[in-house]
Protein backbone atom coordinates (compact mmCIF):
# COMPACT_ATOMS: atom_id res chain seq x y z
CA UNK A 1 0.00 0.00 0.00
CA UNK A 2 3.14 2.31 -0.03
CA UNK A 3 5.27 4.10 2.84
CA UNK A 4 2.58 4.98 5.39
CA UNK A 5 5.20 8.30 6.34
CA UNK A 6 4.46 9.50 2.39
CA UNK A 7 0.89 8.77 2.66
CA UNK A 8 -1.18 11.61 1.08
CA UNK A 9 -4.44 12.11 2.37
CA UNK A 10 -6.08 10.87 -0.06
CA UNK A 11 -4.34 7.88 0.21
CA UNK A 12 -4.90 7.05 4.17
CA UNK A 13 -8.84 8.16 3.13
CA UNK A 14 -8.26 5.19 0.24
CA UNK A 15 -6.90 2.58 2.68
CA UNK A 16 -9.60 3.02 5.19
CA UNK A 17 -12.05 2.58 2.63
CA UNK A 18 -10.76 -0.40 1.28
CA UNK A 19 -10.43 -2.09 4.78
CA UNK A 20 -14.61 -1.38 5.01
CA UNK A 21 -14.50 -3.79 1.89
CA UNK A 22 -14.95 -1.69 -0.83
CA UNK A 23 -12.96 -2.58 -3.86
CA UNK A 24 -15.24 -0.46 -6.74
CA UNK A 25 -15.87 3.30 -7.00
CA UNK A 26 -17.80 4.67 -9.87
CA UNK A 27 -17.99 8.15 -10.92
CA UNK A 28 -16.89 11.00 -13.79
CA UNK A 29 -13.33 12.39 -13.28
CA UNK A 30 -12.44 15.79 -13.03
CA UNK A 31 -8.87 18.04 -12.26
CA UNK A 32 -10.00 18.04 -8.70
CA UNK A 33 -10.90 14.79 -8.51
CA UNK A 34 -7.38 13.01 -9.72
CA UNK A 35 -5.72 12.76 -6.81
CA UNK A 36 -8.62 11.15 -4.88
CA UNK A 37 -8.84 8.85 -8.16
CA UNK A 38 -4.92 8.08 -8.00
CA UNK A 39 -5.31 6.97 -4.53
CA UNK A 40 -8.42 5.13 -4.42
CA UNK A 41 -6.41 2.47 -7.36
CA UNK A 42 -3.50 2.70 -5.24
CA UNK A 43 -5.56 1.32 -2.37
CA UNK A 44 -6.64 -1.54 -4.35
CA UNK A 45 -10.23 0.00 -5.46
CA UNK A 46 -11.17 0.28 -8.90
CA UNK A 47 -12.23 3.09 -10.13
CA UNK A 48 -15.13 2.60 -13.00
CA UNK A 49 -15.72 5.46 -15.12
CA UNK A 50 -19.89 5.58 -16.38
CA UNK A 51 -21.64 8.00 -18.49
CA UNK A 52 -23.31 10.10 -15.69
CA UNK A 53 -22.47 10.60 -12.11
CA UNK A 54 -26.47 9.13 -11.20
CA UNK A 55 -26.25 6.15 -13.32
CA UNK A 56 -22.39 5.77 -11.59
CA UNK A 57 -24.53 5.89 -8.42
CA UNK A 58 -26.74 3.02 -9.30
CA UNK A 59 -24.24 0.93 -10.57
CA UNK A 60 -22.24 0.59 -7.46
CA UNK A 61 -25.41 -0.01 -5.44
CA UNK A 62 -25.93 -3.52 -7.93
CA UNK A 63 -22.15 -4.23 -6.69
CA UNK A 64 -23.08 -3.01 -2.72
CA UNK A 65 -25.86 -5.85 -3.22
CA UNK A 66 -23.69 -8.55 -4.56
CA UNK A 67 -20.52 -7.78 -2.37
CA UNK A 68 -21.93 -6.18 0.48
CA UNK A 69 -19.40 -3.20 0.75
CA UNK A 70 -20.65 0.64 0.63
CA UNK A 71 -21.01 2.20 -2.65
CA UNK A 72 -18.09 4.74 -3.41
CA UNK A 73 -19.46 7.28 -5.99
CA UNK A 74 -16.90 10.11 -6.98
CA UNK A 75 -18.21 13.21 -8.37
CA UNK A 76 -15.81 16.30 -9.40
CA UNK A 77 -16.48 19.63 -8.08
CA UNK A 78 -19.63 21.91 -9.08
CA UNK A 79 -21.90 20.37 -12.00
CA UNK A 80 -20.58 16.97 -11.25
CA UNK A 81 -21.44 16.79 -7.86
CA UNK A 82 -24.85 18.39 -8.08
CA UNK A 83 -25.83 15.74 -10.81
CA UNK A 84 -25.20 13.18 -8.01
CA UNK A 85 -28.21 14.37 -6.16
CA UNK A 86 -30.81 12.28 -7.19
CA UNK A 87 -29.04 8.82 -6.63
CA UNK A 88 -27.87 10.07 -3.15
CA UNK A 89 -31.46 10.96 -2.17
CA UNK A 90 -32.09 7.51 -3.38
CA UNK A 91 -29.05 5.78 -0.80
CA UNK A 92 -31.09 8.25 1.74
CA UNK A 93 -34.68 7.01 1.48
CA UNK A 94 -33.66 3.26 -0.07
CA UNK A 95 -30.87 2.73 3.46
CA UNK A 96 -28.21 2.29 0.77
CA UNK A 97 -24.32 2.76 2.16
CA UNK A 98 -22.71 5.03 0.10
CA UNK A 99 -19.50 6.93 0.38
CA UNK A 100 -19.89 10.29 -1.79
CA UNK A 101 -16.39 11.68 -2.71
CA UNK A 102 -16.47 15.06 -3.92
CA UNK A 103 -13.62 17.38 -4.97
CA UNK A 104 -13.61 21.21 -3.83
CA UNK A 105 -12.03 24.30 -4.53
CA UNK A 106 -10.21 25.29 -1.52
CA UNK A 107 -11.36 27.42 0.88
CA UNK A 108 -9.04 30.39 0.16
CA UNK A 109 -9.37 30.10 -3.71
CA UNK A 110 -12.99 30.15 -3.02
CA UNK A 111 -12.93 33.61 -1.21
CA UNK A 112 -11.54 34.99 -5.16
CA UNK A 113 -12.70 32.36 -7.46
CA UNK A 114 -16.02 31.63 -8.15
CA UNK A 115 -16.46 29.34 -11.05
CA UNK A 116 -18.43 26.13 -10.24
CA UNK A 117 -17.97 27.21 -6.98
CA UNK A 118 -20.61 25.99 -4.35
CA UNK A 119 -21.31 24.75 -0.74
CA UNK A 120 -21.10 20.65 -1.10
CA UNK A 121 -22.43 20.26 2.49
CA UNK A 122 -25.10 22.69 2.09
CA UNK A 123 -25.77 21.02 -0.79
CA UNK A 124 -26.41 17.50 0.45
CA UNK A 125 -27.06 17.72 4.27
CA UNK A 126 -30.55 17.01 3.79
CA UNK A 127 -30.56 13.78 1.73
CA UNK A 128 -26.92 12.00 3.75
CA UNK A 129 -26.43 10.91 7.01
CA UNK A 130 -23.20 12.99 7.60
CA UNK A 131 -21.23 15.71 5.62
CA UNK A 132 -17.14 16.07 6.60
CA UNK A 133 -14.77 18.25 4.77
CA UNK A 134 -11.10 16.05 4.75
CA UNK A 135 -8.22 17.54 6.65
CA UNK A 136 -4.68 16.14 6.48
CA UNK A 137 -4.72 15.97 10.34
CA UNK A 138 -7.81 13.85 10.58
CA UNK A 139 -8.33 12.01 7.29
CA UNK A 140 -7.76 8.48 9.25
CA UNK A 141 -10.69 9.95 11.89
CA UNK A 142 -13.08 11.76 8.87
CA UNK A 143 -12.59 7.96 7.26
CA UNK A 144 -13.53 5.96 9.94
CA UNK A 145 -16.32 8.39 11.11
CA UNK A 146 -17.97 8.39 7.27
CA UNK A 147 -18.13 4.47 7.44
CA UNK A 148 -19.94 3.95 10.91
CA UNK A 149 -22.23 6.72 9.86
CA UNK A 150 -23.07 5.02 6.43
CA UNK A 151 -23.53 1.26 7.91
CA UNK A 152 -24.39 1.76 11.39
CA UNK A 153 -28.48 1.28 12.02
CA UNK A 154 -30.30 2.44 9.08
CA UNK A 155 -27.41 2.34 6.48
CA UNK A 156 -27.20 5.57 3.86
CA UNK A 157 -25.10 7.84 2.27
CA UNK A 158 -22.28 9.98 3.77
CA UNK A 159 -20.40 13.15 1.70
CA UNK A 160 -16.53 13.57 2.10
CA UNK A 161 -15.80 16.81 0.31
CA UNK A 162 -12.30 16.92 -0.66
CA UNK A 163 -10.35 20.41 -0.93
CA UNK A 164 -7.54 20.04 -4.03
CA UNK A 165 -4.79 20.76 -2.05
CA UNK A 166 -5.68 18.25 0.82
CA UNK A 167 -5.91 15.45 -1.08
CA UNK A 168 -2.30 15.80 -2.10
CA UNK A 169 -1.12 16.96 1.34
CA UNK A 170 0.89 14.74 3.26
CA UNK A 171 -0.72 12.46 6.16
CA UNK A 172 -0.23 9.85 8.65
CA UNK A 173 -2.73 7.09 8.90
CA UNK A 174 -2.49 6.60 13.18
CA UNK A 175 -4.40 3.59 12.98
CA UNK A 176 -7.08 4.92 15.16
CA UNK A 177 -10.35 3.10 14.73
CA UNK A 178 -13.55 2.21 16.64
CA UNK A 179 -14.26 -1.30 16.61
CA UNK A 180 -17.60 -2.48 15.69
CA UNK A 181 -20.70 -2.48 17.57
CA UNK A 182 -22.19 -5.58 19.56
CA UNK A 183 -25.40 -6.92 18.34
CA UNK A 184 -28.16 -5.06 20.57
CA UNK A 185 -30.95 -7.11 22.27
CA UNK A 186 -34.31 -5.68 23.79
CA UNK A 187 -34.44 -5.15 27.28
CA UNK A 188 -35.41 -8.32 29.70
CA UNK A 189 -39.04 -7.21 30.08
CA UNK A 190 -39.93 -6.03 26.52
CA UNK A 191 -38.40 -9.56 25.30
CA UNK A 192 -40.77 -10.97 27.91
CA UNK A 193 -43.66 -9.39 26.93
CA UNK A 194 -43.00 -9.93 23.15
CA UNK A 195 -42.50 -13.51 23.58
CA UNK A 196 -45.58 -14.35 25.85
CA UNK A 197 -48.12 -12.13 23.30
CA UNK A 198 -46.04 -14.38 20.57
CA UNK A 199 -46.53 -17.48 22.47
CA UNK A 200 -50.42 -16.94 23.12
CA UNK A 201 -51.19 -15.17 19.27
CA UNK A 202 -54.18 -17.46 17.76
CA UNK A 203 -53.40 -15.28 14.39
CA UNK A 204 -49.73 -13.73 13.98
CA UNK A 205 -48.61 -12.05 11.11
CA UNK A 206 -45.14 -10.25 10.16
CA UNK A 207 -44.31 -7.77 7.94
CA UNK A 208 -40.49 -8.02 6.81
CA UNK A 209 -38.42 -4.97 5.80
CA UNK A 210 -34.85 -4.03 5.33
CA UNK A 211 -33.77 -4.05 8.43
CA UNK A 212 -33.73 -7.59 7.64
CA UNK A 213 -31.33 -7.63 4.91
CA UNK A 214 -28.76 -5.61 6.96
CA UNK A 215 -28.54 -7.70 10.00
CA UNK A 216 -28.65 -11.28 7.60
CA UNK A 217 -31.41 -12.39 9.67
CA UNK A 218 -33.40 -14.10 7.00
CA UNK A 219 -32.54 -17.14 8.31
CA UNK A 220 -34.07 -16.25 12.15
CA UNK A 221 -37.00 -14.70 10.19
CA UNK A 222 -38.19 -17.76 8.45
CA UNK A 223 -37.62 -19.61 11.28
CA UNK A 224 -39.82 -17.91 13.72
CA UNK A 225 -42.77 -17.47 10.81
CA UNK A 226 -42.42 -21.22 11.00
CA UNK A 227 -42.62 -21.77 14.76
CA UNK A 228 -45.50 -19.30 15.03
CA UNK A 229 -47.42 -20.53 11.38
CA UNK A 230 -47.31 -16.58 11.21
CA UNK A 231 -47.53 -15.37 7.10
CA UNK A 232 -45.16 -12.84 5.89
CA UNK A 233 -46.01 -9.51 4.14
CA UNK A 234 -42.59 -7.71 3.12
CA UNK A 235 -41.26 -4.45 1.74
CA UNK A 236 -40.57 -5.06 -1.98
CA UNK A 237 -37.09 -4.22 -1.14
CA UNK A 238 -36.76 -6.71 1.15
CA UNK A 239 -38.74 -9.72 -1.16
CA UNK A 240 -36.62 -13.33 -0.86
CA UNK A 241 -35.76 -12.58 3.01
CA UNK A 242 -38.53 -15.28 3.06
CA UNK A 243 -38.50 -17.87 0.05
CA UNK A 244 -41.49 -16.90 -1.67
CA UNK A 245 -42.72 -20.22 -3.02
CA UNK A 246 -42.69 -20.74 0.97
CA UNK A 247 -46.07 -21.47 2.11
CA UNK A 248 -46.20 -18.59 4.43
CA UNK A 249 -44.65 -15.95 2.27
CA UNK A 250 -47.31 -13.70 0.83
CA UNK A 251 -45.02 -11.78 -1.32
CA UNK A 252 -44.01 -7.96 -1.41
CA UNK A 253 -46.11 -4.88 -0.93
CA UNK A 254 -46.60 -1.30 -0.80
CA UNK A 255 -47.17 -0.28 -4.17
CA UNK A 256 -50.09 -1.92 -5.65
CA UNK A 257 -53.92 -1.47 -4.52
CA UNK A 258 -54.62 -4.22 -6.31
CA UNK A 259 -52.65 -6.52 -3.94
CA UNK A 260 -53.74 -4.45 -0.85
CA UNK A 261 -57.51 -5.65 -1.25
CA UNK A 262 -56.46 -8.76 -0.34
CA UNK A 263 -53.64 -8.20 2.14
CA UNK A 264 -55.48 -5.50 4.44
CA UNK A 265 -58.26 -7.67 5.49
CA UNK A 266 -55.59 -10.27 6.41
CA UNK A 267 -53.47 -7.81 8.30
CA UNK A 268 -57.18 -6.69 10.42
CA UNK A 269 -57.40 -10.03 11.55
CA UNK A 270 -54.00 -10.46 12.92
CA UNK A 271 -54.33 -10.55 16.81
CA UNK A 272 -50.41 -10.10 17.37
CA UNK A 273 -48.42 -8.40 14.75
CA UNK A 274 -44.63 -8.23 14.64
CA UNK A 275 -43.07 -5.63 12.45
CA UNK A 276 -39.98 -7.07 11.88
CA UNK A 277 -37.20 -4.72 10.46
CA UNK A 278 -40.42 -2.86 8.53
CA UNK A 279 -39.24 0.46 7.59
CA UNK A 280 -42.47 2.09 5.69
CA UNK A 281 -40.43 4.63 3.57
CA UNK A 282 -41.03 1.52 0.78
CA UNK A 283 -44.72 2.33 1.49
CA UNK A 284 -47.84 4.07 -0.41
CA UNK A 285 -50.69 5.66 1.31
CA UNK A 286 -52.84 2.38 1.40
CA UNK A 287 -50.14 1.56 4.22
CA UNK A 288 -50.68 4.44 6.51
CA UNK A 289 -52.76 3.68 9.34
CA UNK A 290 -52.80 -0.16 8.29
CA UNK A 291 -53.70 -1.87 11.83
CA UNK A 292 -54.92 -0.45 15.48
CA UNK A 293 -52.70 -0.61 18.32
CA UNK A 294 -55.17 -0.07 20.62
CA UNK A 295 -56.96 -3.74 19.51
CA UNK A 296 -53.88 -5.29 18.22
CA UNK A 297 -50.95 -6.18 19.71
CA UNK A 298 -48.21 -4.79 17.39
CA UNK A 299 -44.33 -5.58 18.33
CA UNK A 300 -42.67 -2.84 16.71
CA UNK A 301 -38.36 -4.33 16.30
CA UNK A 302 -36.31 -2.07 14.45
CA UNK A 303 -32.90 -0.45 14.13
CA UNK A 304 -34.18 3.14 14.46
CA UNK A 305 -36.88 4.52 16.81
CA UNK A 306 -40.63 5.40 14.93
CA UNK A 307 -40.68 8.58 14.41
CA UNK A 308 -42.53 8.67 11.15
CA UNK A 309 -45.56 7.63 12.39
CA UNK A 310 -46.65 5.81 9.06
CA UNK A 311 -47.97 3.33 11.89
CA UNK A 312 -47.83 3.01 15.42
CA UNK A 313 -47.25 0.24 18.15
CA UNK A 314 -48.18 -1.53 21.01
CA UNK A 315 -44.44 -2.27 22.04
CA UNK A 316 -41.60 -0.51 20.08
CA UNK A 317 -38.08 -2.36 20.56
CA UNK A 318 -34.63 -0.72 19.27
CA UNK A 319 -32.75 -3.81 18.44
CA UNK A 320 -30.67 -6.10 16.02
CA UNK A 321 -33.41 -7.97 14.67
CA UNK A 322 -31.09 -10.96 14.08
CA UNK A 323 -30.06 -10.68 17.69
CA UNK A 324 -34.13 -10.32 18.59
CA UNK A 325 -35.57 -12.80 16.35
CA UNK A 326 -33.54 -15.36 17.86
CA UNK A 327 -34.26 -14.44 21.33
CA UNK A 328 -38.03 -13.97 20.74
CA UNK A 329 -37.87 -17.95 19.34
CA UNK A 330 -36.09 -19.13 21.73
CA UNK A 331 -38.46 -21.11 24.15
CA UNK A 332 -41.28 -20.97 21.66
CA UNK A 333 -43.47 -24.48 20.73
CA UNK A 334 -44.47 -25.12 17.21
CA UNK A 335 -48.34 -23.97 17.51
CA UNK A 336 -51.07 -24.33 15.25
CA UNK A 337 -52.63 -21.10 14.52
CA UNK A 338 -55.13 -19.23 12.03
CA UNK A 339 -57.38 -21.70 12.78
CA UNK A 340 -59.37 -20.61 9.00
CA UNK A 341 -57.11 -20.97 7.00
CA UNK A 342 -56.84 -17.47 5.60
CA UNK A 343 -53.11 -17.10 5.22
CA UNK A 344 -53.32 -20.01 2.63
CA UNK A 345 -56.76 -18.45 0.72
CA UNK A 346 -55.09 -15.46 1.15
CA UNK A 347 -51.80 -16.52 -0.87
CA UNK A 348 -54.42 -18.24 -3.49
CA UNK A 349 -56.13 -14.86 -4.19
CA UNK A 350 -52.89 -13.11 -4.81
CA UNK A 351 -52.15 -15.48 -7.77
CA UNK A 352 -55.62 -15.23 -9.03
CA UNK A 353 -55.07 -11.65 -8.95
CA UNK A 354 -52.00 -11.32 -11.07
CA UNK A 355 -52.49 -13.97 -13.66
CA UNK A 356 -49.00 -15.01 -15.42
CA UNK A 357 -51.78 -16.60 -18.13
CA UNK A 358 -52.41 -14.00 -20.38
CA UNK A 359 -51.65 -14.22 -24.11
CA UNK A 360 -49.27 -11.32 -24.46
CA UNK A 361 -48.98 -8.22 -22.54
CA UNK A 362 -47.00 -6.78 -19.84
CA UNK A 363 -48.13 -9.76 -17.33
CA UNK A 364 -46.51 -12.35 -19.99
CA UNK A 365 -43.17 -10.84 -20.56
CA UNK A 366 -42.81 -11.29 -16.43
CA UNK A 367 -44.26 -14.48 -16.51
CA UNK A 368 -42.66 -16.02 -19.38
CA UNK A 369 -39.02 -14.47 -17.66
CA UNK A 370 -39.38 -15.55 -14.89
CA UNK A 371 -40.04 -19.27 -16.53
CA UNK A 372 -37.33 -19.20 -18.79
CA UNK A 373 -34.55 -17.43 -16.15
CA UNK A 374 -32.64 -19.12 -13.62
CA UNK A 375 -34.20 -19.32 -10.24
CA UNK A 376 -30.75 -17.35 -9.19
CA UNK A 377 -31.11 -14.31 -11.54
CA UNK A 378 -30.87 -10.93 -10.62
CA UNK A 379 -33.36 -8.87 -11.56
CA UNK A 380 -33.59 -4.95 -11.63
CA UNK A 381 -36.41 -3.20 -12.50
CA UNK A 382 -37.52 0.85 -13.22
CA UNK A 383 -40.23 3.24 -11.70
CA UNK A 384 -43.27 3.03 -13.28
CA UNK A 385 -46.60 0.68 -13.83
CA UNK A 386 -44.67 -2.13 -15.29
CA UNK A 387 -42.40 -2.58 -11.18
CA UNK A 388 -45.98 -2.72 -9.67
CA UNK A 389 -46.86 -5.27 -11.53
CA UNK A 390 -43.46 -7.75 -11.47
CA UNK A 391 -42.75 -6.74 -7.88
CA UNK A 392 -45.83 -8.96 -7.33
CA UNK A 393 -45.30 -11.39 -10.19
CA UNK A 394 -41.42 -12.02 -9.83
CA UNK A 395 -41.15 -14.69 -6.93
CA UNK A 396 -37.67 -14.13 -5.20
CA UNK A 397 -36.08 -17.69 -4.14
CA UNK A 398 -33.41 -15.60 -1.94
CA UNK A 399 -32.99 -11.84 -0.75
CA UNK A 400 -31.87 -9.06 -2.98
CA UNK A 401 -32.83 -11.00 -6.39
CA UNK A 402 -34.75 -8.36 -7.13
CA UNK A 403 -33.17 -4.63 -6.85
CA UNK A 404 -34.97 -1.30 -7.41
CA UNK A 405 -35.87 1.91 -6.05
CA UNK A 406 -38.52 1.93 -3.80
CA UNK A 407 -38.24 4.60 -0.95
CA UNK A 408 -37.66 7.35 -3.84
CA UNK A 409 -39.09 5.28 -6.67
CA UNK A 410 -36.46 6.94 -9.01
CA UNK A 411 -37.04 5.92 -13.06
CA UNK A 412 -33.71 5.23 -14.95
CA UNK A 413 -32.42 2.88 -12.00
CA UNK A 414 -32.69 -0.24 -13.60
CA UNK A 415 -30.33 -0.49 -16.32
CA UNK A 416 -27.41 0.84 -13.74
CA UNK A 417 -28.39 -1.52 -11.28
CA UNK A 418 -28.21 -3.89 -13.40
CA UNK A 419 -24.63 -3.22 -14.76
CA UNK A 420 -23.94 -3.07 -11.48
CA UNK A 421 -24.78 -6.62 -10.35
CA UNK A 422 -23.39 -8.55 -13.59
CA UNK A 423 -19.98 -6.52 -13.20
CA UNK A 424 -20.14 -8.08 -9.20
CA UNK A 425 -21.41 -11.43 -10.21
CA UNK A 426 -20.46 -11.82 -13.90
CA UNK A 427 -21.46 -16.03 -13.62
CA UNK A 428 -24.97 -14.83 -12.17
CA UNK A 429 -27.81 -14.39 -14.80
CA UNK A 430 -28.88 -10.75 -14.49
CA UNK A 431 -31.96 -9.09 -16.28
CA UNK A 432 -32.99 -5.31 -16.02
CA UNK A 433 -36.70 -4.18 -16.85
CA UNK A 434 -37.05 -1.23 -17.90
CA UNK A 435 -40.02 1.07 -18.73
CA UNK A 436 -39.04 3.08 -22.70
CA UNK A 437 -39.22 6.26 -21.09
CA UNK A 438 -36.83 4.65 -18.03
CA UNK A 439 -34.64 3.85 -20.45
CA UNK A 440 -34.66 6.80 -22.47
CA UNK A 441 -32.98 8.67 -19.73
CA UNK A 442 -30.34 6.09 -19.41
CA UNK A 443 -29.36 4.92 -22.47
CA UNK A 444 -26.07 6.13 -23.00
CA UNK A 445 -24.95 3.49 -20.23
CA UNK A 446 -25.14 0.93 -22.77
CA UNK A 447 -22.08 2.51 -23.72
CA UNK A 448 -20.54 1.80 -19.94
CA UNK A 449 -21.47 -2.11 -20.29
CA UNK A 450 -20.16 -2.50 -23.64
CA UNK A 451 -16.73 -1.21 -22.05
CA UNK A 452 -17.39 -3.00 -19.49
CA UNK A 453 -17.35 -6.18 -21.14
CA UNK A 454 -20.54 -7.88 -19.55
CA UNK A 455 -23.58 -9.52 -20.50
CA UNK A 456 -27.00 -8.32 -18.49
CA UNK A 457 -29.96 -8.20 -20.24
CA UNK A 458 -32.15 -5.38 -20.49
CA UNK A 459 -35.82 -6.25 -21.16
CA UNK A 460 -37.83 -3.28 -21.81
CA UNK A 461 -41.82 -2.31 -21.91
CA UNK A 462 -42.28 -0.89 -24.60
CA UNK A 463 -46.05 1.31 -24.70
CA UNK A 464 -44.94 4.53 -25.72
CA UNK A 465 -46.06 6.28 -22.94
CA UNK A 466 -45.41 7.19 -19.20
CA UNK A 467 -48.39 4.34 -18.37
CA UNK A 468 -48.58 4.52 -15.04
CA UNK A 469 -49.09 8.46 -15.15
CA UNK A 470 -51.09 8.14 -18.03
CA UNK A 471 -53.79 5.61 -15.83
CA UNK A 472 -53.60 8.17 -13.60
CA UNK A 473 -53.89 10.97 -15.49
CA UNK A 474 -57.43 9.11 -16.95
CA UNK A 475 -58.52 8.34 -13.42
CA UNK A 476 -58.91 12.07 -12.54
CA UNK A 477 -60.65 12.41 -15.69
CA UNK A 478 -57.98 14.83 -17.25
CA UNK A 479 -57.13 15.27 -21.09
CA UNK A 480 -54.22 13.42 -22.14
CA UNK A 481 -50.97 15.83 -22.04
CA UNK A 482 -47.68 15.25 -21.38
CA UNK A 483 -47.38 11.80 -21.24
CA UNK A 484 -47.41 9.97 -24.99
CA UNK A 485 -44.29 9.92 -26.78
CA UNK A 486 -42.93 8.38 -29.64
CA UNK A 487 -41.93 4.83 -31.35
CA UNK A 488 -38.29 4.13 -30.96
CA UNK A 489 -36.66 0.91 -32.04
CA UNK A 490 -34.96 0.12 -28.80
CA UNK A 491 -33.42 -3.05 -30.58
CA UNK A 492 -31.51 -1.08 -32.38
CA UNK A 493 -30.33 1.62 -29.91
CA UNK A 494 -28.82 -1.53 -28.31
CA UNK A 495 -27.22 -2.71 -31.41
CA UNK A 496 -25.67 0.96 -32.17
CA UNK A 497 -23.86 0.80 -28.73
CA UNK A 498 -22.18 -2.61 -29.24
CA UNK A 499 -25.04 -5.19 -27.91
CA UNK A 500 -27.48 -7.35 -29.44
CA UNK A 501 -30.66 -6.20 -30.49
CA UNK A 502 -33.90 -7.91 -30.56
CA UNK A 503 -37.88 -6.85 -30.66
CA UNK A 504 -40.34 -9.48 -29.85
CA UNK A 505 -44.12 -9.20 -29.76
CA UNK A 506 -44.98 -13.00 -28.60
CA UNK A 507 -44.29 -15.33 -25.58
CA UNK A 508 -42.08 -17.47 -28.37
CA UNK A 509 -40.65 -14.75 -29.56
CA UNK A 510 -39.58 -13.58 -25.67
CA UNK A 511 -38.32 -17.16 -24.56
CA UNK A 512 -36.03 -17.79 -27.46
CA UNK A 513 -34.63 -14.35 -27.36
CA UNK A 514 -34.27 -14.67 -23.26
CA UNK A 515 -32.44 -18.31 -23.86
CA UNK A 516 -30.31 -16.76 -26.96
CA UNK A 517 -28.85 -13.59 -23.98
CA UNK A 518 -28.20 -15.82 -21.98
CA UNK A 519 -25.46 -17.23 -23.75
CA UNK A 520 -24.08 -13.62 -24.95
CA UNK A 521 -20.65 -12.46 -24.60
CA UNK A 522 -22.41 -9.22 -24.92
CA UNK A 523 -25.20 -7.40 -23.44
CA UNK A 524 -28.70 -8.01 -25.36
CA UNK A 525 -31.71 -5.51 -25.71
CA UNK A 526 -35.02 -7.14 -25.83
CA UNK A 527 -37.66 -4.50 -27.07
CA UNK A 528 -40.96 -6.08 -25.77
CA UNK A 529 -43.58 -4.20 -27.94
CA UNK A 530 -47.04 -4.62 -25.48
CA UNK A 531 -50.73 -2.72 -26.10
CA UNK A 532 -51.08 1.09 -24.90
CA UNK A 533 -53.12 0.60 -21.65
CA UNK A 534 -51.79 -2.86 -20.64
CA UNK A 535 -52.04 -2.25 -17.13
CA UNK A 536 -55.44 -1.41 -16.55
CA UNK A 537 -56.88 -3.34 -14.07
CA UNK A 538 -53.96 -5.17 -13.27
CA UNK A 539 -51.64 -3.34 -10.20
Amino acid sequence: MGDNARDRAADVLARRLYQAGCRHAFGLPGGEVLTVIDALERAGITFHLARHENAAGFIGEGVHHVDGAPVILVATVGPGAVNGVNVVANADQDRVPMIVLTGCVDAHEAETYTHQVLDHRAVFAPITRATFTLTAEAADVVADKAVIAATEGRCGPVLIDVPISVADAPATDRGRRRGPMARAVPAPGDLITARDWLAAAERPLIVAGLDILYDDSAADLVALAETLGAPVITTYKAKGVIPEDHPLSLGGAGLSPLADTHLMPLVRQADVILAAGYDPIEMRTGWRAPWDATAQKVIDLGATANTQYMHTATLNIVADTRATLAALADGLAPRATWPGGEPASTKAALARAFPADADWGAAAVIATARATLPPDTIATVDSGAHRILLSQMWACPAPRTLLQSSGLCTMGCAVPLAIGAKLAAPDRPVVGFSGDAGFLMVAGELATAAEYAIAPVFVVFVDRSLALIELKQRQRQMPNTGVDFGQHDFAAIGRAFGGHGVTVHTRTDLQQALTTALAADRFTVIAAEIPRRDYDGRI
